[in-house]
Order: structure tokens, then C-alpha cells, then sequence
């Protein structure tokens, strides 16, 4: 009964950008991202990439006074991704642990990203786009991150964290090596989401050089 509730409701754009995707005119999240235009709507990536996955990183309780008191909430910390390029980390909070991962999955969906793959190993260079092309490093508050190239068949050589967003990811081969903080399963996601960025930044033609992104 609550997934034909699901499947009636109908979703009624309030942007731009959501009225492009729901009329057609925009098909792609890379064409989503080069727009420029942030996502302000979730139901645009439920139009465009209906086969993400989600994984929930970590959930705390937390507390604040009020003017009535002590209010506790819950707090998520998820990754979405489709294990093919694309990757987003949210954050929810709700009295209940249910609403607040609904509420991080919305969120995810408004801070997704596209990964640069390739192979940038010398021990390795094939044409197959199994790793990363160059050495990057990612920053968030304490936590540092480094992403090295690996060669086919090394798999994923991370931390529980870093490895959970490398996979969703879609990466193969990738050699991380973590520093600072990394008990902090929120900023060593965002450390490896940075890295990913300043791929993103790295223009065709400089995959020589070693880059770095807070």
C-alpha cells in the first residue's frame, strides 16, 4: 500500500533547474553540474540517477538546551553513490534515527559529485579506467587523505570509512593512506570527497603533477 502511495505522488518542480529535468530538456547529472546551478530538489537526482545505493556511515546522539530544556536529536552521516563515477555525503538530523537518515539521503542528493577514474600507476598503465589518474590528497577540519594510483588487482587499500566511499565510488584499485582525526567518520567521508574534487579540477594534460584540495 505505501509503495503505491509512492508511486502516485507526483513530483511538481519549483525550479529551474527541476522544470528542465522534468521536462526533458536536461538528461545527465554532467550536464546538471556544468549548469552551474546548485540542486535544490532531490527529486532531480531521483529523475536522473534512480539506481544510486546508500550506505549510513555513521549515527550519534546529540544534545542541545533549549529555553524548555535538554532536546536530544539524532544525527546521520550517509554516502550515496552508483559505483560507476558518482558520489555525494549528507547529513540529517531528527528526534528519530529513521527520519534522520531520510533526512542525510535528501541531503546527499543535493551534494553529488562525478569522479574522475583512470590509471596513473607505472606499475600498471593500461587504458582501462580501474583507479584515479594522478596522486591527490583531501583535507576536512583535522583529517587528512591521500589517494595514490594502484595497479589492477591491489583492490582497495583503505580504511573502513575510506573504503566505503572508494567502493561506491566505483574505484577498483586504489591505494589510501589517512591522517589526523580518523576516528571521525563524517570528516575522513569529506576528506576523500575533497580529493575527488580537485580531480575534478585538474585540467586535461597536467596529470604529472600532485594536487591537493581543502
Amino acid at each position: 500500500m505505501a509503495n503505491d502511495q509512492r508511486q502516485e505522488t507526483q513530483w511538481t518542480p519549483k525550479t529551474e533547474l527541476g522544470k528542465k529535468v522534468a521536462s526533458g530538456e536536461i538528461t545527465s547529472l554532467d550536464a546538471v553540474l556544468q549548469s552551474g546551478k546548485k540542486i535544490l530538489e532531490p527529486e532531480i537526482i531521483d529523475a536522473l540517477l534512480p539506481d544510486l545505493k546508500d550506505e549510513v556511515l555513521d549515527i550519534k546522539s546529540t544534545q542541545r538546551m533549549t529555553a524548555y530544556g535538554r532536546k536530544m536529536q539524532m544525527r546521520a552521516v550517509v554516502i550515496l553513490g552508483n559505483h560507476a563515477g558518482v558520489i555525494g555525503i549528507g547529513i540529517g538530523k531528527a528526534p528519530e534515527t529513521r527520519d534522520a537518515i531520510a533526512e542525510a539521503i535528501s541531503d546527499a542528493k543535493k551534494h553529488l559529485i562525478t569522479v574522475r577514474f583512470g590509471c596513473g600507476s607505472w606499475e600498471c598503465a593500461c587504458a582501462d579506467k580501474h583507479s584515479i589518474p594522478i596522486e591527490v590528497k583531501g583535507k576536512a577540519s583535522s583529517t587528512r587523505v591521500t589517494l595514490k594510483p594502484a595497479p589492477k588487482g591491489v583492490g582497495i587499500v583503505a580504511g573502513r570509512t575510506s573504503k566505503k566511499v572508494l567502493e561506491l565510488a566505483g574505484l577498483r584499485d586504489v591505494w589510501s593512506f589517512t591522517s589526523g582525526r580518523t576516528r571521525n567518520a563524517l570528516n575522513t567521508a569529506l576528506a576523500v570527497i575533497n580529493a575527488f574534487n580537485a580531480l575534478n579540477k585538474l585540467k586535461k594534460g597536467n596529470e604529472t603533477q600532485k594536487i591537493e584540495v581543502k
